[in-house]
């Protein structure tokens, strides 16, 4: 193994940290555990980079990671909350090259997608998974972003949307509205419909709990519940809507995210984007292969949104 090849990367997510030591494209070790708030708060790079070293530090013992002096050629790591501070970002980048010895690159898991699904070259990516959001970095590296508002303001037909709507449609039926299958599932999850509310106000993240329900959702309007069949149209019509934002002339897009890997909404969202006029392309990648080449590459198209530490 030539050391001199190996890079570690991280997505350090809100839900989620992941790390994998890779030599190439081969993934040597990984490990994760749980994500933080995000690099906005004031403390933001500290967290990360803390997190992010203790899950690094779960790698199988043996690979290079273990001894970093020497042993690794650089770090791409996409994290929550970059665009919320450019300052922790860089901070973060700074931080993770003095404990790594290597030169660091910090961008935003969003950036990383769209790296890793067009492999560097200027299009379109709609990410939807508890969040939904299109980016697209144009032939002169300028962003152009539609949604990812979060689950206040925006995120329209993303898990957490497609959930909520199945969770408001059970309560709705509940009340004596439209039947539909999901007011068995949603009391299936708590013993009563009453109790949803309450079980939802104690989750330690509501989002990502009502995105757990976005694949009961896709599975009973795949079984021909109509009002689920309702939600899942509604969810495809919001995203092309995101896509067309994003993508101005483009009329090309690639799809990433945990909602997009179910075949049955994959095969909607196609046909709703082709009716639209919007081609979908193969992602080449993910958010981690992103990273990687952040790592790997200097002089990116998208090069002004990736934080580095200043090293060569």
């Amino acid at each position: 193994m030539d050391s001199a090849d190996v890079i570690l990367v991280a997505d350090v997510g809100k839900s989620r940290c992941r790390v994998e030591l890779r030599l190439g494209n081969e993934v040597l070790g990984s490990a994760d555990q749980q994500g933080f708030p995000g690099l906005g708060m004031d403390n933001g790079a500290r967290l990360a980079f803390e997190l992010l070293a203790d899950t690094a530090s779960m790698l199988p013992r043996g690979l290079p990671a273990a001894f970093p002096e020497g042993s690794l050629r650089g770090i791409g790591a996409a994290v929550a909350g970059v665009e919320a501070s450019a300052a922790n970002s860089h901070a973060l980048a700074v931080l993770l090259s003095e404990r790594f010895k290597v030169p660091a690159a910090v961008l935003s898991d969003a950036t990383a997608a769209q790296l890793g699904a067009l492999d560097g070259a200027p299009g379109t990516v709609l990410i939807v998974g508890t969040g939904a959001v299109a980016f697209r970095f144009d032939d002169a590296g300028a962003l152009h972003r539609a949604d990812g508002w979060g689950p206040l303001l925006g995120d329209r037909g993303s898990g957490r949307w497609i959930g909520q709507q199945g969770l408001q449609a059970a309560l709705q039926a509940h009340d004596g509205g439209p039947a539909t299958s999901l007011l068995g599932a949603a009391a299936a999850l708590v013993g009563s419909p009453a109790q949803l509310p309450a079980w939802l106000a104690e989750s330690d993240n509501p989002a990502r709990t009502m995105a757990r329900f976005a694949p009961v959702v896709l599975k009973e309007a795949e079984a021909g519940d109509a009002v689920a069949r309702g939600i899942v149209d509604e969810a495809c019509r919001l995203l092309v809507n995101t896509v067309t934002l994003a993508s101005g002339e483009t009329k090309q897009v690639a799809l990433l995210g945990g909602v997009v890997k179910s075949e049955f909404f994959d095969g909607l969202l196609h046909n709703a984007l082709a009716s639209a006029g919007i081609e979908v392309v193969a992602a080449l990648g993910d958010g981690m292969d992103g990273a990687a080449l952040a790592a790997n590459r200097r002089g990116l198209l998208q090069e002004r949104y990736i934080h580095r530490d200043g090293t060569a």
